[in-house]
């Protein structure tokens, strides 16, 4: 294992920052005063001297936004020190996940799962890989798309036809992408289910579960009556398809680390009464060492070398991604306090406008944001404080996070700076742009209108 001094240090610091954060999540430690906000800066600044310039350009107005806040607003150290720790969590959350990420990848029952899946006959090819793209989802985080898509298009490079292997490259690229955001608006794993039921008060995943199950039957049922409706048509008879490899017991080893991983959060839940973000810090690494551990005990790496490259190497790896979202927490929490007296004296009053509006401008913003860049982590902090209670609006705080996840989905289809559309349009040969608004234009006009009529039934059902 060759790292740098630098990788080593930023490995370091991401470890003690989760641990940091896994203490107080659990209770155990109070308060770290000013020890947990200088980590996150001296982390910040080695990170911001090993990514590219559009990145950097984050930690510039992180800067710029901080200094306006020392000057306009009294309290800006309270202010200050909270983004921090909102960027603490999401580096801690983001840490967490890779270490599933990382046992998952090198195990080869997950690369034959994938596999298999890719290898389905047209007529269940896109349920296939919605199902299992889920799953995978779950375990991999974005990684899914990583390993789904680069299985889809070396079992599509196999197909002599060009007419036949482009049209299959799209519509299983199209099957994986919309299979990872119909997880967003439900899966305890997510940042969309984190982040929205840490800003609005009365909210857990058991509350937002339902609305967010709502939300991904819809995205996924969507995409596949689309791809069904609109199949492409060859100009000539097509071949007779291959017997995919293996079986769908295949599937069964994911299956069951699903399972295990759902009771394990269930069950603490219920138990300890903490946060579910709070668990997952705790049960998602635990799972990922265990899974590890086994690995090593069948001939692979030994543990303790596993866990080093682990924290010196990879996680150093995943710097321009973990600054992109810390720094997306950071300004939007800071930036909120500038923002709230700008638009007060401007005479806008979000409680005066209908419920139905405030509701569906969620789906509709969220995604139109992510068109000029704004990470949907950025927009949420932005707009957290101008969100009317939920008892104003006359709807349960669940609600309002189902309207979120629904926007935040969205965005992760057709914003062209989410890495869901840049991964997809690299395996793609094309644009993230054209990924978002040609490949998804259609899907996305549906989903927008489906979504804003299930936020509003579900709003009025549970009022």
């Amino acid at each position: 294992m060759n790292t740098t001094l630098s990788d080593r240090l930023i490995g370091g610091l991401l470890v003690l920052v989760a641990l940091m954060v896994i203490l107080g999540e659990w209770h155990l430690v109070g308060n770290f005063g000013p020890l947990l906000p200088v980590l996150m800066t001296a982390l910040t600044l080695l990170m911001a001297l090993r990514v590219a310039p559009g990145r950097l350009a984050f930690v510039a107005v992180a800067v710029l936004l901080t200094v306006a806040l020392i000057l306009l607003v009294d309290d800006w150290r309270t202010h200050a020190i909270n983004g921090l720790r909102t960027a603490s969590f999401i580096a801690a959350f983001y840490c967490a996940l890779a270490t599933l990420r990382s046992a998952a990848e090198r195990d080869g029952s997950m690369r034959a799962a994938g596999r298999f899946l890719a290898q389905q006959p047209p007529g269940r090819r896109y349920l296939a890989l919605t199902a299992g793209g889920q799953m995978f989802a779950l375990v991999l985080n974005y990684g899914s798309i990583a390993l789904l898509g680069a299985l889809a298009t070396a079992s599509a490079r196999e197909e002599p036809d060009v007419e036949i292997r482009n049209h299959r490259t799209r519509r299983m690229l199209l099957a994986i992408q919309r299979a990872f955001v119909s997880t967003l608006p439900w899966s305890p794993l997510s940042f969309a289910v984190a982040i929205t039921t840490s800003v609005v008060p009365g909210t857990s995943w058991g509350t937002v579960l339902i609305p967010g199950l709502g939300t991904s039957v819809l995205l996924a049922g969507t995409g596949w009556a689309l791809d069904t409706l609109f199949k492409p048509r060859l100009s000539h008879p097509a071949p007779p398809r291959r017997t995919p490899e293996g079986t769908w017991a295949l599937m069964l080893p994911l299956l069951v680390l699903l399972l295990v991983l759902g009771l394990g959060i269930t069950v603490l839940e219920l138990l300890t009464g903490f946060r579910i973000v709070g668990i997952v810090l705790v049960v998602v690494p635990a799972m990922a060492v265990a899974w590890t551990a086994r690995q090593a005990r069948q001939g692979g790496e030994p543990l303790a070398a596993r866990l080093a490259d682990f924290a010196f190497r990879e996680l150093p790896g995943y710097r321009s991604e973990v600054i992109l979202l810390m720094m997306a927490g950071y300004i939007g929490t800071v930036g909120a306090p500038l923002l709230v007296p700008v638009m007060q004296s401007s005479g806008f009053h979000p409680e005066t406008l209908p419920t139905w509006l405030v509701l569906v401008s969620f789906v509709w913003l969220i995604p139109a944001a992510g068109q000029i860049g704004m990470n949907p982590i950025l927009a949420i902090s932005l707009i957290a404080p101008l969100i009317p209670p939920a008892s104003a609006l006359g709807v349960t705080p669940s609600a309002i996070v189902g309207a979120i996840t629904a926007g935040w989905a969205l965005s992760g289809a057709s914003s062209p700076f989410t890495a869901t559309t840049l991964l997809i349009g690299s395996f793609g040969n094309v644009s993230a742009r054209h990924v978002g608004l040609r490949w998804n234009g259609l899907y996305m006009i549906v989903s927008l209108v489906l979504l804003s009529a299930w936020v509003l039934v579900y709003a009025r059902l549970t009022a």
